[in-house]
């Protein structure tokens, strides 16, 4: 319905367009004027606009445009949009009505009249129903404006005389005090002698502007209870004192208490609660309110000390017109800085022990992990022997990484701006850090033999103009993310080995744990020569490892970067005793830590350890109090996967042969209790089914005293399978000078020609071996030479076997080759896939996370390295697939495909197509149709034995994370119980000068082990279930009145 409007004025009035939810029934149509219209009419409309125009009536002299919006949802209604435009034809316009036809069955009535539109819901017939009617009063807006204005002026409390003495004029007001009233001055000093720090206002007759307590005569004095006079008051310096608050920033009329019994004026100032910036003649003061607030605020939202400064500039004058009070950014960056240092000494009971601060030692000021082994904190009497069965129970996880988002640029100095904590928190002690890394900075360390690691390849060439240290490296607990003591120190240049090996050694340092398990993106380079390299460590950094059982793992996200041999050896996925840890730990932990290097990078050196150990502190804490769910999240989950998984073993296990049980089981048990001996098979791998089956009869022939080798080195499958690498090799080399295109530099085209060299010296010496075996070879490399002279390396016809239909070939050779070359199709094939799921998994992470220029290019070039492996394979198999259907028609097999097929472009596609528009139309290529498992073959046997291996695999680690996971929460709650007893025990044996001293360090150390046991409490409770405990637990009383909340996952359950 339209309502009657007042049309004085000529033009268009738009009133906003309001949102309908219909069901899509053909039938039901929309009703506006003489139009109508049904959803299937819609539906068959190209464009989804619909403009209907209503001319002026009798009743309606206004032309009314109505614009309808149609579009589909997924859960199948129609969503319609409405606007309407009303036109009116001149001033002298009077009001007018009108009103859109009525609704008949199955129609909508739309009404628009509504500025606040309702919500309409489709009902089970498909038609329209008002569900909601939210109308807000059109002057809404005006009051909340009004009464905002009103507050500028003295609104009711326009009044002669002051509200408390009822005598004096009322001039002034406080912005802070939860009352509007005027007073006059003294009764405003009278009121604010408790709060010096409240913003001022007085009435000047027009508006109100803004004065000062110090202004009107207010004196703090310091050493004596609030309105108790000091007979020797001692002015602030120059009389010049600067409060800094949450409001802003205070000058003040401060005197200090100059009795015969006073205090230093710096004591003075901290029993107020007020913290000095300078321990000499102190001009300038924070109160701890604002201290504490800005160190909260700056982990949640890592605001800059710079920002939130000069945001209580702004709320002390924001016009720049007022009387400029002196800068007090230098001080106030002091005092957050102490304030830090101070606040992690009082949280690690440094005030405690008598030994005082010098007596801090290395990582002792640091957020344990409550879940990992702590030795005389939560492990078991007699953990050192236990059964081997339960042993692995107590090692402890390491995850090794490097950030080089947080950077700091080359100011300052050691010497200027040294730490407070000296190594006493997360990162390493700074002198005897980079005394040791002067010695080996400069040795030249190995390159990757694993795949091209930018972390290892490029770390002598990393940029680092103008910057002090390019990153950080980091130790952290893998299965907790917590931030490890010792354990963070600079990169100077690019994640080199000495770096992340001193911090490796260094949070190890002293460790009584017999099993480690340390994941590194980098591992299988990394640990090569680890322990040669430590002999060159202090003696009390390096590690007795022949007595430990340690193993070296690469994270899951990275592994598939690595080579095969790489992903076997070092993955988590199938290893025995590591239950579902995935490596990736401080990759979760860098978005929280990144937005910090914005303001970091331009510190001084200690200023920004202090900072980072002050984060890594409070990111520690965060994890501890959010333990309770997470452990309890895992569980639930580990739990539901471990039946699932254990019934998909048991019905796999149900259906093998016990021969092949008992055989694979002893296999794959000799492997898991060797991983790292590379003589024991590895189960979960294909076998080389052509190389060995070759192999074994050559093996039998010369058992029977048949050698047919020609060469004394070269038998003839080698020289078939060396000639078939020489083929790859060949192509790898032709995309090569492929990408290169016609504006190749120098440089590359120089590297091409050395490539090309050495292909042709390795070609030049199997030929030497291949006349030996096929002499009608030489005919045919004659003939080339002559014909077409001088040939680059990768377009040598190598003329193997399959190529000589016609020419008299050794009939053993053919056999040679269609066995590798039938291993050859199926391992480009495995490959291949396996490109195609990492592209696959790429492609959605790039579409879902990531953002801007630089990042989508970097995946970009990801995506672009994997389609050129993709390529490589389909090459191969299509070299193979030609080989075998020659060699087939010279050896006259029939029926040989089994599986395999001619790869067209099309059957190269993903399992799952991200981008695919549904499934009623999709079909599976015939390359992830291929189980290996076609009754009787070896090779089948094998694919089923790989298949059991892992599904047994899956099952057991899914156990064993239940089993850890109630580990962990034994391990949690007796950390806690531990940490309960030793602030209690700190409370009674602490001494202090006087007994106002000692009660404070009771009431700290009572309020601490007060906090770990409603920990312990809160988590008994959320963990009783799954504790081995008969019934359930009822919370403690304090408990119940005073909740815990989840910092880290609020919503968890």
């Amino acid at each position: 319905m339209l309502p009657a409007r007042n049309s004085s004025n000529a033009g268009s009035t738009r009133i906003d367009g309001v949102t309908e939810r219909v069901a899509p029934t053909s039938h039901q149509t929309i009703q506006c004027a003489p139009l109508n219209i049904t959803f299937r009419q819609v539906n068959n409309r190209k464009r989804p606009k619909l403009n209907h125009y209503a001319p002026p009536t009798s009743q309606l002299r206004e032309t009314v445009h109505t614009a309808f919006r149609f579009s589909g949802r997924r859960d199948g209604n129609m969503q319609v949009s409405a606007a309407h435009l009303i036109c009116r034809p001149s001033p002298s316009s009077t009001q007018q009505s009108s009103q859109f036809a009525g609704p008949e069955d199955g129609s909508t009535e739309f009404d628009f009249a509504m500025i606040d539109e309702p919500s309409m819901d489709a009902g089970e017939d498909g038609t329209i129903t008002q569900s909601q009617k939210h109308k807000r009063p059109a002057g809404e807006r005006d009051t909340y404006l009004s009464e905002i204005i009103r507050l500028d002026g003295r609104g009711e409390n326009a009044r002669d005389s002051c509200a408390g003495c009822c005598a004096n004029p009322a001039e002034f007001r406080c912005q802070d005090c939860d009352n509007m009233q005027l007073y006059c001055g003294t009764c405003l000093l009278a009121n604010h002698a408790r709060s010096p720090t409240h913003r001022i206002q007085q009435w000047n007759g027009v508006f109100f502007e803004s004065s000062s307590l110090k202004t009107l005569g207010l004196r703090v004095q310091l050493g004596h209870p609030i309105g108790q006079p000091c007979i020797l008051p001692q002015p602030a310096f120059n009389n010049d004192f600067v409060l800094i608050d949450t409001n802003g920033l205070h000058e003040l009329g401060l005197d200090f208490c100059g009795c015969e019994t006073s205090e230093t004026h710096v004591k003075q100032l901290l029993r107020h609660g007020w913290f000095p910036s300078t321990p000499t003649d102190p001009r300038t003061a924070a109160t701890f309110r604002l201290l504490h607030y800005y160190q909260i605020l700056s982990f949640e939202s890592k605001a800059s000390a710079y920002e939130f400064y000069h945001s209580l500039v702004r709320l002390t004058d924001n016009t720049g017109m007022m009387k400029r009070m002196p800068d007090r950014y230098d001080g106030f960056m002091r005092m957050v800085r102490m304030w830090r240092h101070l606040t992690m000494l009082k949280r690690f009971g440094r005030g405690h022990d008598p030994s005082g601060v010098n007596g801090t030692s290395q990582g002792e000021c640091v957020v344990l992990c409550p879940a990992c082994p702590q030795p005389g904190k939560n492990l078991p009497e007699g953990w050192q022997t236990a059964s081997k069965a339960k042993r692995w129970l107590y090692a402890v996880f390491l995850a090794i990484d490097a950030n080089f988002r947080l950077k700091r640029r080359n100011i300052s100095s050691d010497h200027a701006d040294p730490s407070l904590s000296r190594g006493w928190s997360y990162f390493v002690e700074e002198k005897e850090y980079k005394a040791f890394l002067a010695e080996h900075l400069t040795e030249t360390q190995e390159k990757s033999t694993c795949s091209s690691h930018n972390a290892v390849n490029t770390a002598d060439t990393k940029q680092s103009q103008g910057l002090a240290a390019t990153g950080v490296g980091t130790v952290d607990c893998a299965r907790h993310n917590f931030k490890r003591p010792n354990g963070v120190g600079d990169l100077q240049k690019g994640e080199k080995y000495i770096n992340m090996d001193y911090l490796f050694f260094s949070t190890l340092r002293g460790t009584q744990l017999e099993m480690l398990n340390v994941s590194y993106d980098i591992a299988c380079q990394w640990h090569k020569k680890l322990w040669a390299r430590m002999k060159s460590f202090p003696q009390s950094h390096r590690l007795d490892h022949l007595t430990k059982y340690i193993r070296f793992f690469v994270p899951k996200f990275h592994l598939p970067a690595h080579v095969s041999k790489c992903q076997t050896i070092f993955s988590f996925n199938f290893t025995r005793f590591v239950g579902r840890t995935d490596g990736e730990a401080p990759e979760r932990g860098w978005s929280n830590i990144n937005p910090v290097a914005s303001s970091t990078k331009a510190m001084g050196p200690g200023c920004r350890r202090d900072t980072l150990d002050d984060h890594f502190g409070d990111w520690n804490w965060k994890k501890t109090v959010g333990l309770g769910a997470s452990l309890l999240y895992k569980m639930k989950d580990a739990l539901a996967e471990k039946a699932a998984h254990a019934l998909a073993f048991e019905e796999f296990d149900a259906v093998i042969t016990p021969e092949h049980r008992s055989a694979w089981l002893e296999e794959m048990q000799a492997w898991e209790d060797n991983p790292n001996d590379t003589s024991i098979s590895n189960p979960l791998e294909a076998k080389a089914m052509g190389e060995l089956k070759l192999a074994e009869l050559e093996a039998e022939d010369l058992q029977r005293g048949i050698d047919s080798s020609l060469h004394p080195q070269i038998s003839p499958s080698v020289l078939i399978a060396s000639g078939i690498d020489l083929e790859q090799e060949q192509h790898r080399l032709a995309n090569i000078a492929e990408s290169m295109g016609q504006h190749a530099t120098d440089t590359q085209k120089g590297s091409l020609t050395q490539m090309r060299n050495s292909l042709r010296r390795r070609i030049d010496m199997w030929r030497r071996t291949q006349v030996l075996y096929l002499p009608a070879v030489q005919a045919l490399i004659d003939q080339a030479a002559a014909r077409e002279g001088h040939e680059n390396a990768e377009c040598i016809h190598l003329w193997l076997p399959s190529e000589l239909k016609t020419k008299p070939c050794d009939p053993r050779l053919r056999e040679d080759e269609w066995e590798l070359r039938y291993a050859q199709a199926h391992d480009a094939l495995e490959e291949l896939r396996q490109c195609l799921r990492i592209h696959c998994s790429l492609l959605t992470f790039k579409r879902e996370w990531v953002r801007g220029q630089g990042a989508n290019t970097r995946a970009q070039n990801a995506l672009a390295r994997i389609h050129r492996r993709s390529t490589a394979c389909v090459k191969r198999y299509r070299s193979a697939w030609m080989a075998l259907k020659s060699l087939a028609t010279i050896m006259k097999k029939t029926g040989w495909q089994g599986r395999l097929q001619e790869l067209a472009d099309t059957h190269v596609k993903p399992l799952v197509d991200p981008y695919a528009t549904g499934e009623g139309r999709r079909h599976v290529s015939w390359i992830w149709m291929m189980d290996s498992v076609d009754h009787g073959n070896e090779g089948d046997d094998d694919g089923v034995r790989i298949e059991w291996c892992k599904t047994r695999a899956r099952a057991l680690q899914w156990s064993e994370e239940v089993e850890l996971l109630t580990e962990e929460m034994r391990r949690v709650l007796e950390f806690f119980t531990w940490q309960q007893a030793r602030w209690e025990e700190q409370g009674k044996a602490c001494v202090g000068e006087c007994a106002a001293d000692i009660e404070g360090l009771r009431a700290y150390a009572a309020r601490q082990a007060n906090i770990r046991r409603r920990l312990a409490d809160h988590f008994r409770v959320l963990w009783a279930p799954f504790l081995s405990l008969e019934g359930p637990i009822d919370p403690p009383p304090q408990l119940a009145e005073h909740s815990l909340p989840d910092l880290m996952i609020p919503d968890i359950l």
